[in-house]
């Protein structure tokens, strides 16, 4: 077990379980493990150097294999990342003499000539028919040969991997980090959570599973050991099934219900019958997913089980046969009615819902005092609401100032956004007063005591996590919203994909926009080279995987914006092809290297979602002239084939705007909030003696050992329950 779910602790905490073995002289292996960690940017801690050091060669290089493919593929390293064009950036051709180059090229090709000549005859040339375009001249090895080492700089990425506890205890930790969760998981991490929960699943559990997600998750994992499922709701069971069919547990995507064992039947009607039998009220959210209950009931035969008859009804509710009015149906008719004190009294009895509900309470109310019950019932109930749902709302009022005629943005779970004209009448300034401070009492009565409070300022603009969803899988990811600096002369991006089945072709691009989003120049195959920088050249399929790079020099951007961007112009999707991840790399302006130098990389993400463009983040002259990222984690729908960065720049340009010009909660509010004793801003070298609750980008060393660290691996702790 510990050497299957190792990468697991390393990849979500930084941290290496403490490596065990018979004790010897390692030191030598230690530090050649430590200096290959830095030639793809981490390092060893000094507590983890001095373990390793004392443990036999063997055992440290049995650790050194591990953890280094482990960070090699947390970074994009353990694939290898050819241009097309052999001498990146240098000698990037203009983008009309290439074209020209690969058809003199086919026609002194004689298979290829005949096609040509047609096609020129035609007047249009299709630029996939010519042998030498798309594909790459040459070996990743002939690649490498024409390029210097990286020659290292201060500012190159150094991320620090520390010692863990033992093993089981790191995983145990782990599990329970994630079980626990305040805020749904992100996908990879609902993946881990589910190898974990095989492994931990008779061991400690968490106190609370807040997010119903990671309950079916679990429950999957204690049917399978023979344990009872944890099931409060009729929707914990229909969760469970899709777990059990390898489906979407969040219930967005339909889930096909494969033919289940007799145990498990039993196992879930049982469930279903307990939870009905103890309160039939809940009949009522079957309504919600009636088509999937049809669909499990086909597979589940309720029928057969005569000694269930609760479990019976709530497929009988599914098929329409017997009447379960639901409380959100009780709602809506008040609120048909125009009986807002109505609703806002009914609401009481499930805060959540109500606090969900506010905006639109407070638009159809028609006089002051109907105003004034909306407020006194959110009053009432603030403390029995999640504290993810009271941060939603507080985020939200905050964009409930403007006047009508602002744009509104809406981005789903999965990531796919739109956007559209906010046409609704503001919150009027004294509810949203009021309940702001509601919101801002209430959160900071239940924030932690942080004694000494030690901030590094980099972290102040970081989004709070209310969802895993609004960031990618990755390295250096932060949450939407959030804005990090950008320290460096040579922006780099790079994306990698490798395909499946069919023919698969990805396009990076990077859009350049001034302070009003209107395009100024973009950087894609259709333009390979600019003022800005240059495109390494277009590769249309990747059987063996394959990637683009795009450099630009910061210095020589014109406009205020740049947005990089992964155009599907044909083949697979996403979550389709065998792998595909974007991220960008830092350099100084005289760094040279390989086209891809994992020490340089600053983020990198996976590309998982809808759609056919991927936004991953944009960039922004700050008001000193530095840049700055801004995290998005978008994803927009495209047109099924022959996505380009000239196309959609429209759109972009307006999410973007909709993106930026949204005001975020960030760590900078909940720190705000925070009583503490005393506040200092960290200035990277001076560390307090006692014990602080540090918030920061990175771990900072010589922190006293019963502090409380929050850095973005664990960042959902300061989500308050």
């Amino acid at each position: 077990m510990v050497h299957r779910l190792e990468p697991l602790v390393v990849r979500h905490t930084l941290r290496l379980p403490r490596p065990t073995g018979p004790a010897g002289e390692g030191a030598v292996a230690a530090r050649q493990f430590d200096a290959a960690l830095m030639s793809v940017g981490f390092k060893l801690s000094a507590e983890l150097l001095e373990r390793l050091s004392g443990l036999d060669e063997s055992t440290v290089v049995d650790v050194a294999v591990r953890t280094l493919g482990t960070v090699r593929e947390m970074v994009g390293d353990h694939v290898a990342h050819n241009v097309y064009f052999v001498d990146f950036p240098a000698n990037v051709p203009e983008t009309y003499d290439f074209w020209m180059r690969c058809i003199a090229e086919a026609l002194a090709d004689d298979k290829a000539r005949a096609s040509v000549l047609e096609q020129l005859g035609e007047g249009v040339v299709n630029l996939l028919t010519l042998p030498s375009y798309g594909r790459y001249q040459h070996t990743y090895a002939e690649m490498l040969g024409h390029h210097a080492e990286l020659i290292a700089a201060a500012g190159d990425r150094m991320t620090v991997l520390r010692l863990g506890e033992a093993a089981d205890a790191e995983v145990t930790s782990l599990y329970l980090a994630l079980a626990g969760s305040s805020t749904p998981l992100g996908e990879e991490a609902l993946r881990d959570l589910d190898r974990l929960a095989r492994e931990c699943v008779d061991g400690p559990q968490p106190e609370t599973i807040p997010v119903r997600e990671n309950r079916a998750v679990l429950n999957r994992a204690r049917l399978r050991a023979g344990s009872p499922p944890l099931l409060d709701t009729v929707t914990d069971v229909l969760r469970l099934a899709c777990a059990l069919s390898d489906g979407d547990v969040t219930l967005v995507e339909p889930t096909r219900f494969r033919k289940l064992s007799r145990p498990l039947r039993r196992g879930l009607l049982a469930g279903l019958d307990s939870v009905v039998a103890d309160a039939p009220a809940k009949l009522a959210d079957v309504r919600a997913h009636r088509e999937a209950w049809k669909r499990l009931g086909e597979r589940l035969h309720p029928h057969e089980y005569p000694r269930w008859p609760h479990a019976a009804d709530v497929f009988a509710v599914a098929r329409g046969e017997k009447p379960a009015p639901s409380f959100d149906s009780r709602v809506e008719e008040l609120l048909g009615m125009h009986d807002v004190t109505g609703a806002a009294e009914l609401l009481k009895s499930a805060p959540g819902k109500l606090f969900r509900a506010l905006d639109r309470l407070l638009r159809m109310a028609l006089d002051q005092e109907e105003r004034d019950t909306v407020v006194a019932a959110a009053e009432a109930v603030v403390a029995g609401v999640s504290g993810r749902v009271l941060l939603s709302v507080r985020e939200h009022l905050a964009n409930r100032a403007q006047d009508t005629g602002e744009t509104r943005v809406f981005v789903n779970r999965l990531g796919r956004a739109w956007v559209t004209d906010d046409e609704r009448p503001p919150v009027l300034p004294p509810e949203r007063e009021r309940l702001i401070d509601v919101l801002d009492e209430e959160l900071r009565r239940r924030l932690p005591d942080p004694g000494h409070l030690l901030i590094d300022p980099d972290a102040l603009d970081v989004a709070l996590p209310l969802s895993g969803r609004a960031a990618a899988a990755g390295l250096g990811v932060l949450p939407r919203g959030s804005v990090s600096p950008v320290d460096g002369e040579l922006l780099r991006f790079f994306v990698y994909w490798k395909q499946t089945a069919h023919r698969t072709d990805y396009d990076l691009s990077a859009l350049m926009l001034d302070a009003d989003y209107a395009t100024v120049c973009w950087l894609a195959y259709t333009n390979l080279k600019d003022l800005e920088g240059e495109h390494s050249g277009d590769v249309t399929e990747a059987p063996d995987g394959a990637s683009e790079f795009i450099n630009l020099r910061l210095g020589a951007v014109r406009g205020e914006f740049i947005v990089p961007q992964v155009n599907i112009f044909a083949g697979e999707g996403f979550e389709e092809v065998a792998e595909s991840f974007f991220g960008f790399m830092l350099r100084d302006a005289e760094q040279q290297g390989r086209p891809f130098e994992p020490r340089t990389v600053r983020m990198k993400s996976e590309l998982r979602g809808p759609g056919r463009v991927a936004l991953p983040l944009a960039f922004r002259r700050g008001p000193d002239g530095r840049w700055q990222a801004k995290w998005l984690h978008l994803y927009l729908k495209g047109t099924p084939a022959a996505n380009r960065v000239e196309a959609n720049r429209v759109s972009v340009a307006t999410l973007l705007r909709g993106i930026v010009e949204r005001e975020q909660l960030t760590v900078r509010y909940l720190t705000d909030l925070m009583d503490a004793t005393t506040t200092t801003l960290w200035d990277g070298r001076t560390v307090p003696e006692g014990p602080v609750t540090y918030i920061g980008l990175q771990r900072p060393d010589g922190l006293h050992p019963e502090s409380r660290i929050v850095v973005p691996e664990n960042l959902r702790d300061l989500i308050p329950e």
